[in-house]
């Protein structure tokens, strides 16, 4: 990781411009061209150094429920069980953990029915493909936000 790689990463993650020409207003800030900035982002995007670039809406602000969910599945059922919950649109993070609840996944849906509508599709294509030894509602937990606490992560890129 270069020294301009990191200057990048600092820009697009702290400063990203409301523009029609984003990449144009950060290469003027970072003295490059903007095809210069484009191919590096790009570069970092194809190597799996950058994820993802977008936008993060507060979704209660926008009048949206969400809940952190978890479900306990098979060890061989886990790819099956991850397209199964990752079919869901208002599905946006989901992790594998080592515990018995081994999927766990965030959901944000225009009210909390939507939310237990999805939760209950999981719960039976789940069951029906398997991946839950029994159709119990135990196997798939609904943890609703109580009270918010919202880290700010930027990540503090060092040259090698």
């Amino acid at each position: 990781m270069d020294k301009l790689n990191c200057r990048i990463l600092r820009e697009l993650q702290d400063d990203f411009p409301l523009s029609e020409s984003p990449y144009e207003l950060i290469a003027d800030r970072l003295q490059i061209s903007a095809e210069q900035l484009f191919d590096k982002v790009k570069r970092m995007l194809d190597e799996g150094i950058i994820r993802r670039i977008g936008a993060s809406f507060d979704s209660n602000k926008l009048g949206f429920s969400s809940t952190l969910a978890a479900v306990s599945v098979e060890a061989g059922q886990i790819g099956r069980a991850a397209e199964i919950i990752g079919q869901f649109p208002e599905v946006t993070h989901s992790y594998l953990r080592a515990d018995a609840f081994n999927i766990w996944f965030t959901i944000i849906a225009i009210d909390d029915k939507r939310i237990e509508s999805i939760l209950e599709q999981i719960r039976a294509s789940l069951s029906s493909a398997g991946c839950l030894t029994a159709l119990e509602s135990s196997q798939v937990l609904n943890l609703p936000v109580k009270r918010l606490f919202k880290l700010d992560a930027r990540f503090n890129v060092k040259t090698t």
